[in-house]
């Protein structure tokens, strides 16, 4: 064995470990100094413990790569060791690109919390920090990627289309990746436009339940019963849905119920506002009985009651439906629904004399 060739990576693999080691001990040093300084605001410490683990790592590396540049250059085996290094900085920094990113959506979200009774505008911006972070995010992880290809001889014109996302590769692989990417446009119509938010109640194929998810290519729904409906982005740019609290969380109610026509009116709107006043889930706002519609059998009644969100609001519907039919029940039993029918009686035609 050449030990004599040997020798300048020992003194330089010495100066590495220095190095090292002093990297880590400012890294040790200037965290809790950065913490301190970052304590005046929410979003900054957010940042700062995203990206804590990735500079950690990002420190030696910059260090080492320093070191490599001032090796000689005819030392043996000094290029594979400059490119693994480069490689893992270039990684180093997505991370670190990746972590800023969501540490400033987590500092935003945190600093406006949706625990509160109008929490409109915390949701609007909860959606949108977490589509565009999403969406920044992966952006930053094919940006590395693609500057990591470029480190390759071989590899670099294909890291030059992904990062350019030109050229007919770029043309082939944009219509292969064609639902993806109409996700990822759809996910940043979304967090501009918003036609949905975090934890908007919708109705979506007959399905009732509220946004628990959206990441940057699908929507999770929360569905009543607990179970969980998976829908792509692009499916809300291309189809109808409603979104019950779209500007508000208020939401009118409606109970129909079908009664005799001796049934009073007016005691049934009585007891209906009598039930709603007794409710915790009703605010205060819509109470309001009408005669809709008619048919030979009874009339139709429609019971108006409005709560401050989905949720309450079909609480107070069952209530409302319940107390009224016990309430009919107890007091006017005829008044509920008869079915009459009318029935022609045959009498026998007496004998004839003998």
């Amino acid at each position: 064995m050449n030990w004599t060739a040997l020798e300048p990576w020992g003194n330089l693999a010495l100066l590495a470990c220095g190095v090292l080691v002093v990297a880590q001990l400012a890294h040790r040093l200037l965290r809790p100094v950065l913490r301190r300084m970052a304590g005046w605001s929410v979003v900054a410490q957010a940042v700062l413990r995203r990206c804590d683990r990735p500079a950690q790592a990002l420190l030696p590396l910059i260090v080492l790569q320093l070191v490599w540049q001032g090796a000689p250059d005819d030392l043996p085996g000094l290029a594979l060791v400059q490119h693994i290094n480069g490689v893992l900085l270039i990684l180093s920094l997505t991370l670190l690109g990746i972590g800023a990113i969501r540490g400033l959506a987590d500092g935003v979200i945190a600093r406006h919390p949706a625990d509160v009774a109008d929490n409109l505008a915390a949701r609007r911006i909860h959606t949108q920090a977490r589509v565009l972070s999403r969406i920044a995010g992966s952006a930053t992880l094919v940006t590395g990627l693609a500057l990591v290809l470029m480190t390759f001889p071989r590899a670099r014109q294909f890291g030059t289309s992904l990062l350019a996302s030109a050229g007919v590769a770029g043309l082939v692989v944009g219509i292969a990746a064609k639902s993806v990417f109409s996700n990822l446009l759809a996910g940043l119509q979304i967090a501009l436009a918003q036609p949905l938010r975090i934890d908007d109640v919708l109705i979506v194929e007959g399905e009732w339940g509220r946004v628990e998810e959206i990441t940057a290519t699908y929507v999770v729904l929360r569905i009543w019963d607990e179970r969980r409906l998976v829908i792509p982005l692009s499916w809300f740019i291309e189809h109808p849905f409603q979104n019950w609290t779209r500007t508000t969380a208020d939401l009118l109610g409606t109970v129909f119920l079908w009664v005799d026509f001796t049934a009073s009116v007016d005691a049934v709107r009585a007891e209906a506002r009598r039930l709603c006043e007794a409710s915790q889930h009703w605010d205060g706002k819509v109470c309001l009985v009408q005669v809709t519609d008619t048919n030979d059998q009874a009339m139709q009644l429609r019971v108006l009651v409005s709560s401050a969100a989905s949720g309450p609001n079909f609480d107070l519907r069952c209530e409302v439906r319940e107390g009224l039919l016990s309430f009919l029940a107890r007091t006017s039993p005829q008044s509920l629904p008869l079915r009459r029918l009318q029935a022609e009686v045959t009498r026998p035609r007496p004998a004839p004399a003998p």
